[in-house]
């Protein structure tokens, strides 16, 4: 059984499903191998992983990313619960620059996503006490670290309706505009 992958709207966004084989004590599944995700032309180096946990339903985290040099590609999954995940593209003379993607991840469904440089990234949980894990190809730097407001409408992400107000990180509030962005990355870069 192979790992799936499915394209979206942008096609350097893409969703990863591994296969999961299961019997009468529950689960197996190889998440990330780095020789099969090479195959498929998968090649960052992840250096770091990361795990957020959120109570509430409608908790928002992002839109973020890093510039150069500690610019991040990231691989998304849920270990519980469930979250809407998107990435807007950042990268200046892109096609699809300010549009985004949109996947619904779940520790249900095992999918997972593969945001690469160049891409803002952010959440919104969809089931409470959501906890999610992602690898990184470069360390967290506070000085490159940078948001775009989650609700931005030039960029227009069609969040879900989770019946509340999203519960948001004063720094998440307050967060530029895609329209005030100066982004260091482009698509003539590879960056």
């Amino acid at each position: 059984m192979a790992i799936q992958l499915i394209q979206h709207a942008i096609p350097a966004v893409l969703e990863v499903v591994p296969p999961k084989f299961g019997d009468h004590r529950g689960f197996f599944s190889e998440t990330y191998k780095k020789d099969a995700f090479g195959a498929l032309g998968i090649t960052a180096e992840w250096v770091q992983d990361n795990q957020s946990f959120s109570a509430q339903v409608g908790t928002v985290r992002g839109l973020h990313f890093q510039v150069p040099p500690t610019a991040q590609a990231k691989l998304v999954r849920v270990l519980r619960g469930a979250i809407f995940d998107v990435a807007v593209d950042i990268r200046q003379g892109s096609p699809s620059y300010g549009h985004w993607v949109g996947v619904e991840l779940s520790a249900e469904k095992w999918n997972q996503l593969l945001i690469p440089v160049g891409f803002a990234h952010g959440f919104m949980t969809l089931q409470p006490d959501t906890e999610v894990l992602y690898k990184v190809d470069a360390p967290w730097s506070r000085d490159d670290e940078r948001a775009i407001r989650w609700d931005d409408p030039e960029i227009g992400i069609a969040w879900p309706d989770v019946g509340c107000p999203p519960t948001l990180s004063e720094k998440d509030a307050v967060a530029t505009t895609l329209a005030d962005l100066v982004t260091p990355f482009s698509v003539s870069t590879g960056e």
